[in-house]
């Protein structure tokens, strides 16, 4: 088995090589809390990779309860692979509850079970799973101390999963799924088979402006609870206002091509996140050094 500091360079190697739009917020962080989110990143990627890229021959609900496994002797001191090796390291030092990671892998079995939701309601707990829960794990990583930091967490994660679901709506029909709530497709006039096809049709558009303004809708429910935090804790969560800003901004690219989901994959470019980075740390740090003068 590798080391542990072996274990860590494995998860921030994969980590660098992911091209995530998160990486590039990573680098802000002090070496030891990089790599532990290097770490829960790559077990996110490798929980997702069970799921839609299981190896050939292997069942994905077997390959989640192996990781489940996997995690849960991560916490009892006897981790056999790379990820839970440098998991069991940094959960121990950072306490974060196991708790939290069993409720992520709850989020990537859903995807194994559902591929409908009739309404919002039925979808926002797949959201807090997957998106809002590696959130809470984050001000673990981050230090955070106000507790009303976790609605921050909560929704941010959901804004973030929202997004993702407006970029991929394409790849999921691929797979015979679709997250967009079906009383919206109802409400906007807009069937299954319209998804399924990737038509592009007008009550497609309209339908998808209604997902991205319930997206922002959560992206400034996370800025108002951001306003109301000390300046300490703001200072902590410099990683997770990057994010927020790429986020957005992917967003955004979105709704300025019209929703053209279907004809590609849209991205914020490399350069563009490593702008959005370096802009958002210099903000911050101004706004921090305003604070402490006053």
């Amino acid at each position: 088995m590798p080391t542990i500091p072996e274990a860590h360079s494995y998860c921030t190697l994969k980590a660098k090589d992911s091209g995530s739009n998160f990486y590039y917020s990573f680098l802000f962080l002090p070496r030891p809390r990089r790599e532990a989110m290097c770490t829960v990143y790559t077990l996110c990627h490798e929980l997702d990779a069970a799921v839609d890229h299981p190896p050939h021959g292997v069942d994905p609900c077997d390959r989640l309860a192996q990781w489940r496994r996997e995690i849960e002797a991560a916490y009892q001191g006897v981790p056999q692979c790379p990820v839970t090796i440098s998991l069991a390291d940094h959960a121990s030092r950072l306490g974060i509850p196991l708790d939290y990671f069993q409720e992520l892998v709850a989020g990537m079995e859903m995807d194994l079970t559902i591929r409908r939701y009739a309404t919002f309601d039925d979808l926002y707990p797949y959201c807090y799973r997957v998106a809002s829960i590696v959130g809470l794990i984050c001000l673990k990583v981050f230090g955070t101390v106000d507790p009303r930091a976790q609605d921050y967490a909560v929704n941010l994660g959901v804004a973030f999963q929202l997004t993702n679901i407006i970029r991929d709506v394409g790849a999921d029909a691929k797979r015979d799924r679709i997250y967009v709530p079906l009383e919206d497709l109802a409400t906007f006039g807009c069937s299954e088979e319209q998804l399924l096809s990737k038509t592009a049709s007008p009550e497609f558009i309209r339908l998808m402006e209604f997902q991205a303004a319930r997206a922002h809708d959560y992206y400034r429910k996370a800025q108002t609870v951001y306003d109301a935090l000390s300046s300490t804790d703001r200072r902590s969560l410099l990683v997770a206002e990057i994010m927020r800003n790429i986020y957005f901004n992917l967003l955004t690219r979105i709704e300025s091509t019209r929703f053209a989901v279907f004809t590609s994959r849209i991205r914020v470019p490399p350069f563009r996140r490593a702008t959005l980075a370096l802009t958002t740390w210099a903000r911050r740090s101004f706004q921090n050094r305003v604070s402490r003068r006053t």
